[in-house]
Parts: structure tokens; C-alpha cells; sequence
């Protein structure tokens, strides 16, 4: 018997792993009224977006594909509070998202380390806090697994994969010959600082000693933010999980030795004589480990073809994006090789439970996916989409007190409306709007108001789907009689294909900077957001009531009621840039 404390908990749903998966897990479930426990065993959220790691968000690519919902809501508050890209702000957004839901309890510098399980479930987990030094015995309906590393698949003998499938088992183009136990590596990344004089650099006497042959197909450009050294990578041909240590040594060794390579060859040293060493990482950001088996495997042909299926509850778009084993130490060719995908292609919601543990769910990059697919779904823009769906899911099984399989099979259509209320683009679906919303008479003098309910929140196939007006303009929703509205639903528009970096700095669209430029701008809101509106509501008895909001930065807000009222007036007064007011939906919920 231990000597030290084991605390009991339960909750509705526990959810393993504070990466953004894991983070939209909880937030989704806990705002649709589950008690959560989330775990993480880091001292902050984000996984590899943290500041421990630092690796740029990624997700879908095309025209206003975007992935919006909670990830959207952490990028906008990160655009609002963080105009600087400061890593610690950073953090302190994630866990300010967390920390503002009262039905969850964070544990941090929490591990999960052991557990109890029968044939088909889970009853509870054990974790250890390094702070307190106490145990955590938690029982939970349902356990979603978003450690990346799946490491409730050993504890319950969940269904899983390692590793990389033949091109025969899937019929996989871009899959390998023969099976294999490889992944992809794990990465140390470094960031470095411009400064107006010269900086030396002293390696360790550890340092891997590089040479200009080495680099061939890596060189770096410091004078582009968007260069993090991602190919600063290793482990994929060893175990990447019980070797992770070691590989970690090695990587440091590695990114050192870059650094002094850059700092101290004679082909490079002048041109980047004033750029510092800010910061290297020093935990391992991973690619690959283990995957579960759900009730549907997303393959490569998933990915590449137009599908449609009746359970999509995500979408992914990034590019096959498949990383050599060897990483830094393969001698020819690259360091990966990318296809690009049918953006979006969408991701089932059987690709998101397990297969033989009922009350086992999954979110990150080890859903149910080949390696293949997984190349490309494992982006965390993605993977936080997929945690909105899995937390959801699991408030409504643990509402109608049912397994997520049952959701598959009878509840899918609620479990999809809820997801397009809460942002999330579910691939050729029509929100589902209310009675109040379908029967209001609209006045305006807003363009096309009728799209402010036509159950679509961004622009498709060049169609844009919202209403705009000049900055004063209204948009009235008329009762005729006085009906009970909970809430006001509003999406503003926060410009999908905005780029909030200076153009000399980036040209792609992240959400942190990495290298540290001189003369750098801040980023800002997206200039179309409306940041200052006016709610009228007309109550039964004729009087008014207002709501007045004056410095809004996110695009979905809902505006509490709880009232009868006979309309409904929005007066849109000011953006943050933009000259005309940009509105894609109204809601009365």
C-alpha cells in the first residue's frame, strides 16, 4: 500500500491529455453541461502548440477553410490579447479558455499511469500529480484518450496500431511496399531572436558537428518567421514511445549542433552574425505513436476522394504529409514528401471511439486512421475540431446514458446540429434552424438578409452566404407576438483567408511568430469582426431593453435573453477596420 494520499473523483467524462484536442474535448463537454476532469501531464495546455514545444498550428487548406469553433475562439482571444505572439500569453489564453468553465477540474502535472478495466470498459483511471505528490483515482461514463500517445490503450486492451500499413491492405497509394513497425520522428525546435548587434554562440562540447553536406536539402532562412526547423528530426526507425528519451538526448544534441553550424561555419556566419539562440525545446514535439481502431478506419483514399458519410462530424485538409523515419539522418532526398488532399475531406465520428472498449473515445492524432491518413489529420487545427466532436459526443451520451456507438447509430443528426451551433462546418450539411428563427419577419437594410438564416456560416463554393451593411446598419428579427428566445446566436465574419502577419515576415497563416524579427508589427483582429453592436429586444409589454456591446473580437457570441420578447433588433455600429459590417447568421435559440 502506497504511502502517500489517493484522492477519489468521479465525474461524466475524463478526458486524458490537455493538447488542443484535448482542451476542445472539455470545453465542448462541459459547456453542454458534462462534469469534466481533464489530466494533463505538462505544467501548461497545449501540447505541441505550448511554449514548451512551440509548434505553429496548422489545418485545412483552400479558400475559407479555416477550422472554426473553439479552435477559432483560442485563435481570436490569442489575436486579441496576444498582438506581440508571446509564448507565455499564449499559454495563458489556452488555459484561460479552460479555467472560465466551471464544470471542469484541471489537473495539471497529472500523469496517467494506470487504470482498471473490464472486457468492454473502462472504470477508472489512476494518475499521479508530481506537485502534490498524490494520487488520483478517477471514475468517469465516459474516458477520452487525447494523449497522443494513447496511453489508455494498454491499460484497457483497447484495439490499436503501430506503424505503417502495406500498400495492399488499404490499397494505399502513397503506402509503403511492406508492413512495418516506423513512424514518423519527433522534433526539438529552436527559435531564434534578430538583434541589432552581433551574438556569439559557444556550442556544448555534446554538440553534433555538422557540415554544409548534411544541410544540402535543409538550409535554413532565418529572415523568414516561418522557419521553425521542423526537419530537426529523429526516432521514427525506433520505438516512439519507450525510446523517447534517448531520442530527446540525441535531438538536443542535433539542435545545438545546427545552431553552431549556422553561428560558426564560414559559408553562413556572416549572414546571420545578429541572430541569437532564444530558445530550444526541450521536450520532444511527436508526429506519431500509437493509433486506435474505431469502427471505421480513415485511409489515404478517404482523404483524396469526394465521400460523403452520414456520420461526418470534422474535416481535415492538410496535405499527405508523410515524414521519413530517419528524419535528419535519411542521406538522400528529403526529409518527407507531401500530396496534396481533397480539402476538405471529412472525417467520420466512427473514426473517433473505440471498436472493442465502449466507453472509450478519442481525440488528437490517434484517432482511427491509417498512417497514411493519419499524415495528414494529424495537424492540431484538426485534431482540436475532432476533440469539439468527441466532447460533444460525449455530453449527449452521457445525458441519454448511452455508449458513443449509440450516438452513431440513432443520435448522429443531434450530434451534428449541435457541432454547427458551436461553429463547427460539418461538410455538406444545413444548420438546422429554430422554429422562432424560420418564422420571424426580417427587416433590414443589411444585402441579402435572408442569409442570416439559411443555415450556412461561411462561404462555399464561391457563394458567400452572409449579409453586409454599412457600419450603422440594422438587422430586426419580428415576432408578431411575444415568444420566449434563451438566447441570440451571432457568427460574425472573421475573414477565414486573413493573414494577421506582416507580409515580409510570413507568408503563411500561424498563429505564433518563430523567429523573432527586428522591426516586426503586431498582429491584430481580423479588420471584418464587428466589435461594436447594439441589442434591442421589444418586451411584451412594449418597453425596450438594451445590450450594448462594445468590444467584441469573436465571431460566434451569444447574447443572452431569457426572456419573452416581440422582436428582435440588431444595430451593427463599428468593426475592427473593416468599412462595411459582415454578419453570416442570427439565431434566436
Amino acid at each position: 500500500m502506497s504511502v502517500f494520499e489517493t484522492i477519489e473523483k468521479n465525474c461524466d467524462f475524463c478526458v486524458i491529455g490537455g493538447g488542443l484536442s484535448g482542451v476542445a474535448a472539455a470545453v465542448a463537454a462541459a459547456r453542454h453541461g458534462a462534469k469534466v476532469i481533464l489530466v494533463q501531464d505538462r505544467p501548461m495546455l497545449g501540447g505541441n502548440a505550448s511554449s514548451e514545444m512551440r509548434m505553429w498550428v496548422c489545418g485545412a487548406s483552400g479558400d475559407n477553410m479555416r477550422e472554426t469553433g473553439i479552435i477559432e475562439e483560442i485563435m481570436l482571444k490569442n489575436q486579441y490579447r496576444n498582438p506581440y505572439k508571446n509564448y507565455s500569453i499564449w499559454d495563458s489564453v489556452i488555459l484561460e479558455t479552460v479555467m472560465d468553465n466551471e464544470n471542469i477540474t484541471l489537473l495539471l502535472n497529472c500523469s496517467c499511469m494506470d487504470g482498471m478495466a473490464n472486457e468492454s470498459s473502462i472504470e477508472y483511471v489512476l494518475c499521479w500529480q508530481t506537485t502534490t505528490q498524490r494520487f488520483f483515482k478517477i471514475h468517469a461514463k465516459i474516458f477520452a484518450d487525447c494523449s497522443g500517445d494513447s496511453v489508455l490503450a494498454p491499460i484497457s486492451k483497447a484495439f490499436y496500431r503501430v506503424g505503417r500499413e502495406s500498400k495492399n491492405e488499404f490499397g494505399e497509394q502513397f503506402a509503403v511496399e511492406t508492413a512495418d513497425n516506423k513512424t514518423m520522428g519527433m522534433s526539438c525546435l529552436i527559435q531564434a531572436r534578430e538583434c541589432l548587434e552581433e551574438k556569439i554562440f559557444i556550442p556544448p562540447v555534446w554538440a553534433k558537428k555538422l557540415t554544409k553536406d548534411d544541410l544540402l536539402h535543409r538550409f535554413p532562412n532565418l529572415y523568414s518567421d516561418s522557419e521553425n526547423f521542423w526537419y530537426l528530426e529523429l526516432g521514427g526507425d525506433r520505438n516512439s514511445i519507450k525510446d523517447t528519451e534517448d531520442i530527446r538526448d540525441e535531438l538536443l544534441k542535433l539542435a545545438y549542433g545546427f545552431w553552431d553550424f549556422i553561428k560558426n561555419d564560414e559559408s553562413c556566419k556572416e549572414k546571420h552574425k545578429n541572430f541569437d539562440l532564444d530558445w530550444i525545446g526541450i521536450l520532444p514535439g511527436k508526429r506519431e505513436s500509437r493509433r486506435y481502431v474505431g469502427d471505421y478506419i480513415l485511409t489515404q483514399n478517404d482523404v483524396l476522394t469526394k465521400r460523403d458519410y452520414p456520420d461526418t462530424a470534422a474535416y481535415g485538409g492538410w496535405p499527405l504529409d508523410d515524414h521519413d523515419p530517419k528524419g535528419f539522418n535519411r542521406s538522400d532526398g528529403k526529409p518527407n514528401r507531401a500530396m496534396k488532399v481533397n480539402s476538405p475531406y471529412p472525417i467520420p465520428f466512427r473514426c473517433m471511439y473505440s471498436k472493442n472498449i465502449s466507453n472509450l473515445m478519442f481525440a488528437g492524432r490517434n484517432i482511427s486512421a491509417t498512417h497514411t491518413a493519419l499524415s495528414s489529420s494529424r495537424v492540431m487545427a484538426t485534431c482540436a475540431v475532432i476533440g469539439q466532436a468527441v466532447g460533444t459526443a460525449a455530453a449527449i451520451a452521457v445525458k441519454k446514458n448511452i455508449t458513443p456507438r449509440k450516438i452513431y447509430s440513432e443520435h448522429i443528426k443531434e450530434l451534428q446540429k449541435l457541432l454547427m451551433y458551436g461553429d463547427c462546418y460539418i461538410l455538406h450539411t444545413i444548420r438546422p434552424l429554430t422554429e422562432l428563427t424560420k418564422s420571424a419577419v426580417i427587416k433590414s437594410n443589411m444585402s441579402n438578409p435572408e442569409n442570416l438564416r439559411n443555415g450556412i456560416d461561411r462561404p462555399i463554393d464561391g457563394e458567400y452566404n452572409g449579409s453586409v451593411g454599412k457600419k450603422s446598419c440594422f438587422f430586426e428579427y419580428d415576432l408578431q407576438k411575444a415568444e420566449y428566445v434563451d438566447k441570440i446566436r451571432i457568427v460574425f465574419d472573421s475573414d477565414l483567408n486573413r493573414k494577421t502577419l506582416p507580409e515580409r515576415e510570413s507568408k503563411l497563416n500561424r498563429n505564433m511568430f518563430h523567429n523573432i524579427l527586428l522591426g516586426r508589427k503586431a498582429s491584430y483582429v481580423p479588420k471584418t469582426i464587428v466589435k461594436e453592436f447594439r441589442v434591442i429586444l421589444t418586451l411584451e409589454d412594449d418597453k425596450e431593453k438594451i445590450i450594448n456591446i462594445t468590444d467584441n473580437y469573436q465571431r460566434l457570441v451569444y447574447i443572452s435573453c431569457g426572456e419573452a420578447v416581440k422582436s428582435v433588433k440588431l444595430i451593427f455600429n463599428e468593426t475592427h477596420g473593416d468599412e462595411n459590417c459582415r454578419v453570416f447568421a442570427i439565431d434566436l435559440v
